[in-house]
């Protein structure tokens, strides 16, 4: 009788059909509970998108509000293989090194002449090509200054299509990392890169030419604004290359940034204002 007398109470709890109570609740108690669950989600809802969107109108579509940047910013160079920087290969085995030709080709060909002169203008060399808002009024899109292809002579790919590794005499392309708003250099001194051996490797590394060759990235390209507000923007380079290297060697180099605004890179990033590499040039000869 215990057992029946459980039973029956449970299912009355469940639907009681006396009281037409659901799980202990009529339907008028039911539906003020939905009713009041519905307007407050409701609420924390519209609060949600209300918020979003006011501080959303606090945002620049072609600028950040707000810049967390190193005060140095970082080079890059290509062709690069992998992540650990090493340009390895053999003169004697085309497979070894047509990869990084084609690498260069392909990095290159936004460079050509004839794309710079549609997409971009000529600007005046040796000062800062500023385009400022007025206002609230957007100067946008941002023109942007020509950067051809040719200006990197013996490295260009255009007179050398192997770039100088089919005889031992590699071209390197070094650029440095995009920063919105970034003025380097100051009283007419553009940044300029330099490139040498690390201190164990400092008999092995030859002459290099550089291309151009003062080594500048020249002032009209900076400042940057910004990947949608300046949808052209040729980013400078300068290419080094390696004339004598020791062949059968690793050769740890190093290359810097070098203005009179930038601070000189911190040994706690490696990456700051310079970028390292390790290239080997193996032959049979």
């Amino acid at each position: 009788m215990a057992k029946d007398g459980e039973k029956s109470g449970w299912k009355d709890f469940v639907w009681n059909p006396r009281t037409r109570e659901f799980l202990g609740r009529t339907a008028s108690s039911w539906g003020l509970i939905i009713l009041f669950y519905i307007i407050f989600y409701l609420f924390l809802g519209g609060l949600f998108a209300l918020t979003m969107y006011i501080m959303l109108q606090t945002l620049d579509d072609h600028k950040p509000t707000w810049q967390d940047r190193l005060s140095t910013p970082g080079l890059v160079i290509r062709p690069h293989a992998d992540e650990a920087f090493e340009i390895v290969y053999s003169i004697q085995k085309t497979e070894s090194w047509d990869m990084y030709a084609q690498a260069l080709d392909k990095f290159l060909s936004p460079y050509n002449n004839t794309i710079q002169a549609q997409k971009n203008q000529e600007c005046t060399p040796e000062q800062y090509f500023l385009q400022e808002d007025s206002g609230d009024v957007k100067n946008n899109p941002k023109r942007s200054c020509q950067f051809n292809r040719t200006i990197l002579d013996l490295c260009s790919g255009l007179e050398d299509r192997y770039y100088g590794y089919q005889i031992g005499q590699p071209c390197i392309i070094i650029k440095l990392n995009r920063v919105i708003g970034l003025l380097p250099g100051k009283d007419g001194q553009a940044p300029s890169v330099t490139c040498g051996a690390k201190r164990d490797d400092s008999d092995k590394i030859g002459e290099m030419a550089y291309f151009p060759s003062n080594a500048t990235f020249d002032l009209m390209y900076y400042p940057y604004y910004g990947k949608k507000a300046q949808v052209n923007y040729s980013q400078p380079l300068v290419a080094v290359k390696f004339l004598n290297i020791t062949v059968n060697q690793d050769v740890n180099i190093e290359c810097k940034i070098n203005a009179n605004n930038i601070p000189s890179g911190s040994e706690r990033d490696k990456f700051a204002g310079r970028v390292s590499f390790k290239l080997r040039i193996n032959s049979d000869n």
